[in-house]
């Protein structure tokens, strides 16, 4: 209390005080390490969290963005293949209607989908179906709004075809393989090469005549059997269409 008092009436304790200040100094230092070190880990905590969420933010932007990238890339794929369709749809002699396939049979072994016209838009049984590349089926069921079409890849479904190159005619049965149809009958003899066009023959008055069908992919000869081994690629694209024509005819009373 003293020196206080002292110190307040004289200026002879200066250089004492002044001593004892720079003394004191690194002990003053070292009891504020602790906060230094608080507030660093503090501000680098803070730090983190703000990178952490603007890293998000960034995430979701680069979602966004990708998003809309991929809509506009399968908008500009989808008007690629509606052009292909409406240009098919101009070589056609009969009356066609643009129809999307809403559906697809769940059930592995049929080969089915659901189109979204049916008898408000005038689908009737047994019309013709195809997409920009080929014969796709035929319409086997239709209901108010919706209609059922077979593929021709179903195992219990058959299109007599021809081929292109030379005429000669076939059947062609479905496989039950999206990929794949098989000609029945062929004799062992006949001329038929890998890579020729299968064609509708228009026989049985059901599809008409001269839609791309399949392409021959491949052609096996058994000495001792009668009939060649052949496999043959759709034209069409069964598994990726997502619009299609339907053919409106007058059929009369087509055969089923």
């Amino acid at each position: 209390m003293v020196l206080i008092s002292a110190d307040q009436k004289t200026d002879k304790l200066v250089p004492l005080r002044y001593g004892l200040a720079y003394f004191a100094t690194p002990f003053y230092i070292a009891g504020d390490i602790p906060s230094r070190i608080s507030y660093a880990l503090s501000q680098s905590f803070t730090s983190s969290e703000l990178l952490k969420e603007e890293n998000l933010r960034l995430k979701q932007q680069v979602l966004l963005l990708q998003r809309r990238v991929q809509k506009l890339a399968a908008m500009s794929a989808e008007n690629v293949r509606l052009r292909e369709l409406l240009n098919s749809s101009d070589l056609l002699d009969e009356s066609v209607r643009v129809a999307e396939i809403i559906g697809v049979d769940p059930d592995p072994v049929r080969h089915e989908i659901i189109i979204n016209h049916g008898d408000d838009r005038g689908v009737r049984k047994g019309m013709p179906v195809l997409d920009a590349e080929g014969l796709m089926g035929q319409v086997i069921e239709v209901g108010p709004f919706t209609s059922r079409v077979i593929l021709i890849t179903d195992s219990t479904h058959a299109i007599p075809v021809q081929l292109n190159r030379n005429g000669m005619r076939a059947i062609a049965v479905g496989s039950g393989s999206l990929d794949r149809l098989v000609l029945t009958y062929v004799p062992d003899t006949a001329d038929i090469e890998e890579g020729d066009l299968l064609i509708s023959s228009g026989l049985g008055q059901r599809f008409p005549e001269g839609y791309p069908v399949a392409t021959v992919s491949r052609v096996e000869h058994h000495p001792g059997l009668p009939f060649a081994v052949i496999d043959a690629t759709p034209t069409a694209r069964l598994d990726r269409s997502r619009h299609v024509l339907l053919i409106h005819r007058d059929e009369g009373n087509p055969s089923e």
